[in-house]
Order: structure tokens, then sequence, then C-alpha cells
């Protein structure tokens, strides 16, 4: 395997990217980069390598890792049985019964998430922790008699269970009577202080763009960079979504990712020139505020390479509520997604290159609520049942098997050109009906169409066919019986490292519902 190599200078990375097949080279060496900056007189082709090229930092590869996490929102709507809040409600309304944080990490950790994201404060400015910075708090509540900090008992019980924790801080205060001014700014990020300084490791921060009026009429010009630069210094680890450099949303909260999902992506000049100086790589700030249409269909194609002035590693997160609602409402408890939903959703967002983030708010007692717990516990239980056996460690290609199923993205098998087939051979037939396919994204995502064929009666036929795979594709498609079977790489940006692949038969009680 070759060494990865992290780069600050961004100009020392493109001169190594486009020295790279050079014939003074002895041995060539390639070099990775989490941004980069196009030459004007690169050609497309050129492009298309230096993108390949362009990979994620260490906290965003841990974050893509985790692929299944939990948002939890819960506050003062929880109790006023709204959605958006006013910041005039009375705090003594916030008074759960039965409030376990335990129970919420639990219901997570059995559904196969990786981490807690809260809701420590949402428009209405309510804190679920006592911040000295404002009374419009728990410390104002009848909970534990105003002496509760809720975001204490949900990262202690994550680190108990082994979870990773996470903030949203809402940058919109429909309270604070500073709001659309300076001083807010100040205000927020004392906040910021408080959540990053007092409740342990921080996995990941996250803020909406939401910017309405305050309660003196006034909107805010919200700084962002400062904010940034305050979760760089006191958790460098965190990532920052989705007003953030680190993670963008998906465009929808829908659950559903786009079929062909880039997590490199072409980058403003604006944005190029501010992480220029600070590679994401490195423990600085490598940070700019968001720009562009998320919703696009298209982020990242050839069509989007050939006018952009460069790239940056920028992947895709999939929020979407269990409920109708993001907050309880007991109207609600009869329209919980189904198991074979959850699971659609998974295979959508998950299955296509994206992190699936699922809303678990809790009601007015303080725990999920019974339907959502069953929901949840089925759909991991039927995909349990689908994805137990990988049929491709019976396969007798000793060597590719021993590769692709060790869960290990850094063993890869790698061609000798970009459009390559890798082939697969059982002493039986087998039958199955999904596909899992995983790019060494630690050398960046390079394949842009493939297919999954199988041999009957001497000819290869088409099972499915994908455009990007990234961190993880997921192919479902009608039940096929076979003894040989190929992965077909069709247009790859660069020679392609696949990482991980498999072979499944989906439960029939997943079946049945497609």
């Amino acid at each position: 395997m070759k060494t990865q190599y992290q780069i600050r200078n961004i100009v020392l990375g493109i001169a190594g990217l486009l020295c790279m097949g050079c014939q003074s080279q002895p041995e060539r060496q390639e070099l990775y980069v989490s941004s980069v900056v196009f030459p004007d007189t690169v050609s497309l082709e050129e492009k298309c390598r230096m993108a390949a090229h362009v990979i994620p930092s260490e906290r965003q590869l841990a974050w893509q890792k985790m692929e299944f996490t939990c948002f939890i929102c819960y506050g003062i709507n929880t109790f006023t049985d709204k959605e958006w809040g006013t910041g005039k409600e009375d705090p003594q309304l916030f008074h759960p019964t039965e409030l376990d944080a335990r129970q919420w990490v639990r219901t997570a950790k059995e559904a196969g998430m990786k981490m807690i994201l809260l809701t420590c404060k949402h428009h209405d400015g309510f804190c679920l922790w006592p911040s000295k910075y404002t009374d419009f708090s728990v410390a104002s509540s009848p909970w534990k008699g105003g002496k509760g900090d809720l975001v204490r008992e949900v990262s202690d019980a994550c680190r108990e269970a082994g979870l990773k924790f996470a903030v949203y801080l809402s940058p919109w205060d429909m309270n604070h009577p500073a709001y659309g001014t300076d001083a807010y700014n100040d205000y927020f990020v004392h906040q910021l202080e408080e959540l990053l300084t007092q409740y342990g490791p921080i996995a990941e921060v996250w803020f909406d763009g939401a910017c309405g009026e305050g309660p003196n009429g006034k909107k805010q010009v919200y700084d962002f960079e400062r904010y940034y630069q305050t979760i760089r210094r006191l958790q460098p680890e965190a990532v920052i979504a989705v007003m953030g450099p680190d993670v963008r949303w998906v465009g929808t909260e829908s659950g559903y990712g786009r079929d062909t999902e880039w997590s490199v992506i072409p980058a403003s000049q604006k944005n190029l020139e501010r992480i220029a100086a600070s590679s994401q790589q490195e423990r600085g700030t490598g940070t700019f505020v968001p720009d562009g249409d998320a919703m696009e269909k298209d982020l990242g194609s050839r069509e989007k390479l050939q006018q952009a002035q460069g790239v940056i590693w920028y992947p895709s997160e999939v929020d979407v509520s269990i409920r109708p609602g993001w907050y309880y409402h007991a109207s609600q408890d009869t329209l919980v997604k189904t198991p074979q939903k959850l699971i659609d959703i998974y295979y959508s967002s998950i299955g296509k290159n994206s992190l699936l983030l699922l809303n678990l708010p809790p009601d007015k007692r303080g725990l999920i609520h019974e339907n959502d717990v069953q929901a949840l516990q089925e759909m991991q239980r039927i995909l349990r049942e689908t994805f137990q056996h990988n049929l491709l460690t019976v396969s007798t290609s000793q060597k590719e098997k021993d590769l692709l199923t060790d869960s290990d993205l850094k063993t890869y098998w790698k061609p000798t050109t970009k459009e390559a087939v890798l082939s697969f051979a059982f002493a039986e037939e087998q039958e199955f009906d999904r596909l899992v396919v995983q790019e060494n994204i630690t050398e960046g995502q390079r394949v842009e169409n493939f297919r999954l064929e199988y041999r009957q009666d001497g000819k290869w036929q088409l099972a499915s066919e994908g455009t990007t795979i990234g961190y993880k594709r997921i192919l479902r498609f009608p039940k096929v019986k076979a003894k040989e079977v190929r992965l077909v790489i069709q247009q790859s940006r660069d020679v392609p490292q696949i990482a991980e692949a498999g072979l499944y038969l989906a439960s029939e009680e997943e079946a049945i519902t497609r």
C-alpha cells in the first residue's frame, strides 16, 4: 500500500498531483490532500485525477465510520406540543416526570446507532443545561427542583454505554434580548464554551441555518468563523455540521439521499482561499461558511468539475425523524415509521454514501415512546438477519475474499487500470439480492459507474448497476442464483481501490415490503 501524506501546503499538493505521471520519477509516490485548487490550464481528465486524491480529515473519517446516529429533539416544545417555540414560554412548563437518559442511550445503542446528538438549545432559546448566561433554562424549571442538567445526564449516559456525544446549538434565539446585535455573538460563543468544556469529548457540533427575528424584532448576522474557531480550539476532533466546514446537509429531511453522491464536491474560490492556509488534515481551523445549493441533484459530476475552480472533501448527512414531527406529539403515536420504512431509509442514506441521523423525540415523561422503540428494534432485527452472512466468505477466490471481507478500508483490491473486473466463483450456486461495496476513501473516492453481473447459461447477465460508491454503497435487485459473479468498474477517476464487498440475501420480512 502507498503511504498517505498529510499536506498543509495546498500548492505543494497540486504540484505533486500534476507530476504523478512524470517519467522522471522512478517510483511514483501518491500525494493526498483534503482540498485542491485547480490550475487554469488543467484538462478535465487532470481535474478528475486530482479530485480522486482529495481525502477526508481524520475527524471526517471517524464521523463517516459511525454510519448511523441518533438525534434527540427535546425541550420546551415537547411540553407545549409545538414544533417551533416563541421564546416566551414559561420555564415551569418543562417538567418531565420519568426522564431517563440511559433509556434514550440504550434504545439508540440497541438500534445500532453510534452517537447521540442532543438539541441543547432550539430556536426558542430554552437551554437544557444551567447556563450561567441566561435564566431561560432548566435551572428555572421544576424538574429536579431547578438543579437538573440534561446535557450532563445524556453525555454521561453516552460515555457509560460507549456512544459518542454531540451537541445541537441553535444560532437563532427568540428569547435573548441581545439577538440581532454584536453582543449576541459574544453570548453565543460563551454558550459554546460552556458546552465544549463541561461535558467531555464532543464528536459533532450541529448548526442549522435558521435566521429569524429575536424579541427585539431584529435579525442576527452570525459570526460563524468565530464559532468555528472556538470549536477547533476547544474540541478539535469534533466535526462541524451542517452549517459548517466538515459535514453538509444532504438537502432534504425525507431520509433519502442521492443515487449519485460525491463526497468530493466543487468549492467556491472564496472557500478555497479560506482553507488554503490551514489544511483540514491538521488541527487548525480549516474552516469556511457553506455556500451553494445543497438540494441540487448533481453536486460533483464531471460536468461540475469542468467548471470548478477546486474541490474539497465535504460528505453528506441525511437527517429524518421517526415521526412526522421533530418533537414528540401524542397525536403521532400511531404515525411512527414502520420497520420496513426505516429499512428503506437505511438503504437510501447509509447505502448511498451518506450518514443517517435519525430523530427519536422523547415524550413528556422523558422516555422514548414504546412505539418508537418497537419499530427500531424490529428494523435492527430484520437488518441483522439480512446481513448476518456475507456469501463472499465462501467464495473460491481466496485472495480477493480475504482483502474484501476483513472490515478494513486500508486493505483493498486494486487493479492496474481504471476500468477493471473483479470476479468471484462459488463451488455451488448461491442466492443473493443485495450488494454492499466500499471504497478505500482514505485514498479518495474514485468510482463513477459500476455493474454487478452474474453468469447464466454461459452468458453474463446484469444484476444491478450504480454510479458512485464512496464509503458505502448498497444495491437492491431481484433475487439471483449463480455460481459466478463479477463487479465491473466501467468508469473511474483513477485506479479504483475496492476495500470491502459483500453479497447477501435479504430477510423475507424485508423483501415483501419492496
